[in-house]
């Protein structure tokens, strides 16, 4: 295993173990995490180091967690994690493609689904030399399409998928929900007042057929950048729902 350090989200009440010079979890899944709504057994997929997974299990206490991560060293700082942060007991992770995951990760038996896949098509840029970098920011053999099919096929009917990618990408996005889920909420995450969005998240529910609706969003930063609006930092320090 490669050298790694201790990185504190949520006020320092979640401690995670990442390798110091791969992809570090940073903003993004926690807001992720904010936006899952509570579910018995939930499912990140390609959770990485488990940040998203561990801050949602610090919000909603009694859930089943369970993440599922293709390469094996990142599994299994994710299960040091779950141990360190005294959710082991309440945690599976397993190591697996989504692409053909293992049996434990059974079709149909989680309540919500959430990913943040990889943003980066790999016919738009390069990759970072850095494999677990490039694996966290660029596109694999699975693509978005494929994250989103195996979001939709692993939650059970009626249960929610959320996703977080960039806004550029929404409409792919909504592409490969058309006909599948409904109650698509989409959240914009505004930089400041007055900036484009640059990611959005996702939210939807499997078979259902409600229609899609622009959330109000969530402002990242007050005005010049210097610190986080409250809303934002109730979430990144406190660990609070997005409403």
């Amino acid at each position: 295993m490669g050298t790694t350090v201790k990185d504190r989200f949520l006020d320092g009440r979640l401690v995670i173990r990442q390798l110091r010079h791969g992809y570090r979890a940073a903003m993004d899944p926690v807001l992720l995490a904010a936006a899952v709504l509570p579910g018995s057994r939930v499912l990140d997929l390609g959770c990485g180091t488990g940040t998203a997974l561990f801050c949602y299990g610090r919000r909603v206490r009694d859930a089943q967690l369970v993440g599922l991560e293709i390469d094996g060293e990142t599994a299994d700082l994710a299960r040091i994690n779950a141990t360190a942060n005294g959710m082991d007991a309440r945690t599976a992770i397993e190591t697996g493609d989504l692409l053909s995951p293992p049996d434990a990760v059974a079709v149909g038996s989680f309540d919500q689904v959430f990913a943040n896949p990889p943003h980066m098509d790999p016919a738009a840029g390069s990759a970072s030399p850095v494999p677990d970098r490039a694996r966290s920011n660029v596109e694999g053999a699975a693509k978005l399409k494929d994250w989103i099919a195996a979001m939709l096929r692993l939650v059970r009917p009626k249960g929610g998928i959320v996703l977080i990618h960039r806004a550029d990408r929404l409409d792919t996005i909504l592409r490969h929900l058309s006909g599948k889920a409904g109650e698509i909420t989409v959240i914009p995450l505004w930089p400041r007042d007055g900036m484009p969005a640059k990611r959005v998240i996702v939210r939807a529910r499997k078979g259902t057929r409600g229609g899609t609706i622009i959330h109000p969003g969530l402002t990242l930063h007050d005005p010049g950048e210097t610190q986080h609006t409250a809303v934002t930092a109730a979430i990144l320090r406190d660990g609070k729902a997005l409403a």
